[in-house]
């Protein structure tokens, strides 16, 4: 294609393509599906904008087959470790994100992991669905009382931490955080604790992730980690998987170093291991922090948003580089 386009791997909301169509470029849009990387890199070629999702790798490969035209990658993610920023700086390419406006339902969803973690939830649907036999007693089914002075301890205090703390505080739970360099409001700060990691792991009755993936946190909850926990603790994650272990997190919950685990992101996704996929007392869910209706429409309109500025020679509004 002669003139300069924008590729849309992957469909957004009907919504947000009507927007990609209105900004007066051609438009090459792939299917509801992420691409086979052979079509993403032909597709790619000549592109003027790319507006992409985290399944797609948009690495030193990806950004020589689009070419010099390419000017801005605009993520539907929070999170960027699917592109490499360092690549696409050394050839002029904007690289944006969507922060702040999945905060409350990742949040949600990191809430409802705990609470299904903790009080077995699933436990109780499979038990009922197997037909199980069953009559009501007081060993029966026993959990974590959140409500009973216990202690969150959230990694990484940024905004999606913040508002799993504000929600939490809300079940009168006690809040550790490890520190942070964001800015946090003085109403955020109340009534939480900031500690190393080592002694976050060590005092917390529920471990919930919110730190980005990248060299330094990549396994960060390892084998070491985890065994700093309570035998009786949870541990929640919805940032990305490689921030856990996986292979150390399986042989924890099958030895009882720690109780339960709630997971939404996997090291392999989408597939996720077989050994996880077999773990006790987990709580698994496919990737869908951001799955709200309303969410996922303002995360794509953002990424529209970012590379419409771009296109026009205006700063992004939420750039990375």
């Amino acid at each position: 294609m002669a003139e300069p386009y924008i590729y849309v791997p992957r469909q957004l909301t009907d919504a947000a393509m009507e927007a990609v169509r209105a900004l007066g470029h051609p438009v090459v849009a792939g299917a509801v599906g992420p691409p086979a990387r052979d079509e993403l890199l032909e597709r790619a070629a000549g592109a003027a904008a790319v507006v992409c999702t985290l399944t797609e790798r948009i690495d030193t490969e990806f950004l020589d087959a689009a070419g010099p035209g390419l000017r801005v990658v605009a993520n539907v993610a929070v999170g960027y470790d699917n592109i490499d920023v360092t690549a696409a700086t050394e050839r002029g390419v904007r690289v944006t994100n969507t922060p702040g406006v999945l905060d409350g339902a990742t949040a949600d969803l990191a809430m409802a992991l705990i609470l299904a973690a903790a009080r077995r939830v699933p436990d109780g649907d499979r038990l009922l669905r197997d037909r199980t036999p069953w009559v009501w007693g007081p060993r029966m089914m026993l959990g974590l009382d959140l409500s009973a002075g216990a202690t969150l301890g959230v990694v990484g205090f940024g905004r999606i931490g913040r508002a799993v703390a504000r929600r939490a505080k809300a079940f009168d739970m006690e809040i550790l955080a490890t520190p942070t360099r964001s800015e946090v409001s003085a109403e955020d700060r109340v009534g939480v604790t900031f500690l190393d990691l080592p002694e976050l792991l060590e005092r917390s009755d529920v471990v919930t992730v919110h730190v980005p993936l990248n060299d330094t946190t990549r396994n960060l909850i390892d084998a070491t980690a985890l065994r700093r926990m309570k035998p009786t603790a949870i541990l929640i994650n919805t940032a990305r998987g490689g921030i856990v272990d996986e292979k150390a997190l399986v042989e924890a919950l099958h030895a009882g170093t720690i109780a339960g685990a709630g997971l939404d992101v996997f090291v392999g996704e989408p597939n996720v291991a077989p050994d996880l996929l077999d773990a006790p007392n987990t709580v698994l869910t496919p990737h869908i922090g951001s799955a709200g209706t309303a969410t996922r429409e303002r995360m794509c309109a953002l990424a529209v948003r970012n590379a419409a500025a771009v296109l026009a020679g205006d700063n992004p509004p939420t750039p990375v580089n």
